[in-house]
């Protein structure tokens, strides 16, 4: 055999075992993010709210997973893990298997003012969550019991100033709690903390006059002031809203008072990037189906979305924002 005879006889067995490397391999690497988007969900995939049936976590977690549960070919379980502002429950998802079973529907109390509010809490936003998707915005709407005699911010400031009156929250560290104290700093209202479980209890105790007023959710006492059980005088957002048109802004009469809320996805750390891509994409479509856009609005909320990325960037800005109210607020927890 000549030298180029050789030459070209090794060059030969290279290509054929180059072409065979590539044969096993390569489909097989090809296959992986297919199966992995595939395999998931592979069960019922569970979204935890952390406050009882009725509070606008709970409201917005099972309006979306009636859609989820469509894409997904599982069932999409809201399952109530009431307890410490919603600590309980963004705890319990944050030390759960990171691979896209277990899904926390956060919001301010436990994914922001959590940290501020508990120097022992035991996990950490930043370190243990993946903000997955902003699933919905609301306004807090300032309600009272309807005998309390006041029809507007201006002469319920006034009537507080002459009585104390009491007035309900979610729990300590909620945006209820946060919002309210706000509103007294601001406007030097007296008024005493009657922190609850959740809101659910807490309406039902305000349209039994247990408690004198609440600045809650929309979701949450939307149904109840239409039905004429409490009285509204003002929203916390800055504009009126859809629903409530006819309710003047807080702000209209507390220069630069709000009072909003915020429902969002969240993951445990470590959850593959695929699969948060698809609970993002897929919340993402829901949220643009003309069925949920309108129980959603219907509930008091306002559809959001948006990528990863800005949901990430958005819950930063939230710290800093209610890290700053806080301090100037001068806000004490219990």
């Amino acid at each position: 055999m000549t030298k180029i005879q050789h030459d070209l006889t090794v060059a030969a067995k290279r290509r054929k075992l180059l072409a065979l490397t590539i044969a096993t391999t390569l489909p097989a690497s090809l296959a992986l993010p297919a199966r992995a988007q595939a395999a998931w969900p592979t069960r019922p995939v569970r979204i935890l709210a952390g406050f009882p049936p009725g509070g606008g976590t709970d409201i917005t977690a099972r309006i979306l997973a009636v859609k989820l549960s469509e894409y997904w070919g599982q069932q999409v379980l809201v399952e109530n893990r009431a307890g410490a502002s919603g600590t309980i429950a963004a705890d319990l998802v944050a030390k759960a298997p990171p691979d896209g079973h277990t899904l926390l529907m956060g919001l301010p109390n436990s994914n922001v003012v959590a940290q501020f509010a508990f120097p022992k809490l035991s996990y950490d936003q930043g370190r243990d969550f993946i903000p997955v998707v902003l699933v919905s915005q609301v306004s807090l709407v300032l309600t009272l019991f309807p005998g309390v005699p006041a029809n507007d911010v201006k002469s319920f400031v006034a009537l507080s100033r002459t009585r104390q009156l009491r007035y309900a929250s979610s729990g300590n560290g909620s945006v209820q709690h946060l919002s309210t104290e706000a509103f007294k700093h601001a406007t030097g209202a007296d008024l005493l903390h009657i922190p609850y479980k959740g809101s659910g209890q807490a309406v039902v105790d305000l349209i039994a006059g247990q408690v004198d007023l609440n600045l809650d959710t929309m979701p949450t006492v939307l149904q109840h002031i239409k039905a004429g059980k409490l009285k509204a005088i003002a929203v916390g957002a800055k504009k009126r809203t859809v629903q409530l048109p006819e309710l003047p802004p807080i702000a209209d009469t507390v220069p630069g008072f709000e009072a909003t809320n915020w429902y969002g996805l969240f993951a445990p750390a470590g959850t593959p990037r695929e699969v948060v891509a698809k609970i993002n994409a897929d919340t993402n479509r829901a949220l643009v189906s003309p069925d949920i856009r309108t129980r959603i609005i219907d509930s008091g909320g306002e559809p959001q979305g948006g990528t990863v990325e800005e949901f990430a960037a958005f819950i930063r800005s939230e710290i800093v924002r209610n890290g700053k109210l806080i301090k100037d607020a001068n806000i004490r927890f219990e």
